[in-house]
């Protein structure tokens, strides 16, 4: 049986930085990928935008990752040429208690170490004069990437670090190793290879694969959610040079205009919890009906959105573990700590802000390897 030192299953932005960041730490990396390219799950259906790192808990994982993360992705583009544009966003409030709830993130911001401004509403008008709003917050530090541009530097850096990414390779299966021995990670063609270190960065898959390893307790696997987003595209140009959020209300951050690297703008996402038991019933058609939601939502900041001017876009899905109603948790990054498995990594809940956190959890990762390897 082959054996590599570490073997990470899924080339998502995340997948591809952690195999980046063992690889360069001088581990033989596989990334192991079900479809024929890199990036065709998760990393390719979000709205590439860079997030500053705002909206989450003082501490937790996704507030330190992300703003770590956003440093390092905007290095990593400028050094390897990456398409992206530091924009900087508006968060917007059109109420009192939309406006009281802004300067709630203005303190969560400043507790997480974000640049933020605040700007009164003839402030706000004069950097973007179609915007209604009542106050803004701005953030600077916002920006958007080509998120696909970004795959291909991660897979690059990859394969000059020694690593491999194997596509049309789905994992089926693993049999963890005892008293630090390797693990056995069984492929869908029935093939095995083994490895020392083991990270599951399998997305919307990744608690149904950590189910099939053999040999952690089901109580360290969470039950996993799909929610659906959709976008819709913008007909003609958007008089807007940033993106503009609504004030956030709860863990949904609203229906948001964003901009592409050409300009054009789209909104969404929007949240539809889905019923299904696995990925592969995901049904990913955006519905027109549903862009009747957004134009009402959408004019509360931009009165002056024409009718009709939404036209269906693309729609991802968020790999939550936690359902309707339900507070949002942390991302979980589970080493040997949690579960007691030596070299075993499992990610789950990696949604928003994974790619903007991907090479911050990638240090991570490979800091809870090395624990291990210690």
């Amino acid at each position: 049986m082959d054996q590599v030192d570490s073997i990470v299953v899924g080339a998502g932005a995340v997948g591809l930085a952690v195999a980046r960041g063992l690889a360069q730490a001088g581990l033989e990396t596989i990334v192991a990928e079900a479809q024929t390219a890199i990036g065709q799950g998760v990393s390719s259906r979000n709205s590439e935008v860079i997030h500053a790192g705002l909206y989450y808990p003082t501490g937790s994982l996704k507030a330190r990752l992300c703003v770590r993360g956003k440093e390092l992705l905007y290095e990593l583009c400028a050094s390897h040429g990456v398409s992206h544009r530091n924009c900087g966003k508006l968060v917007v409030a059109n109420s009192e208690a939309e406006a009281s709830a802004l300067k709630g993130l203005r303190d969560r911001a400043i507790a997480n170490g974000v640049p933020v401004d605040w700007l009164d509403a003839p402030q706000a008008r004069a950097l973007e004069p179609a915007l209604q709003c009542v106050a803004a917050l701005s953030s600077p530090t916002t920006g958007i990437v080509d998120s696909h541009g970004f795959m291909l530097a991660l897979q690059g850096d990859l394969e000059s670090a020694g690593g491999a990414v194997a596509l049309g390779s789905a994992v089926d299966s693993a049999v963890l190793g005892k008293g630090g021995g390797p693990h056995v990670v069984r492929m869908a063609d029935g093939s095995e290879i083994a490895a020392r270190v083991l990270v599951n960065s399998a997305s919307l898959h990744a608690c149904a694969l950590a189910r099939r390893f053999d040999g952690l307790d089901e109580r360290w696997v969470p039950r996993e959610y799909f929610a659906k987003g959709s976008y819709y595209a913008l007909a003609g140009k958007a008089p807007f040079t940033r993106l503009i959020y609504p004030a956030p209300a709860d863990a949904w951050l609203g229906v948001h205009l964003t901009l592409d690297l050409g300009g054009q703008a789209k909104f969404g996402p929007d949240l539809e919890w889905l019923d299904v038991a696995r990925p592969e019933d995901i049904d990913y058609t955006v519905d027109p009906r549903r862009a009747e939601g957004f134009y009402a939502e959408v004019r509360r900041y931009w009165p002056a959105l024409p009718d009709g001017a939404l036209q269906p876009s693309y729609s991802g899905v968020r790999p939550k573990i936690y359902g309707p109603g339900e507070a949002a948790p942390d991302f979980r990054i589970d080493g040997p700590a949690v579960h007691g498995i030596a070299g075993l990594v499992n990610l789950f809940g990696i949604e928003s802000p994974g790619l903007t956190s991907a090479l911050a959890i990638a240090e991570h990762v490979v800091a809870l390897v090395e624990e291990t390897r210690a």
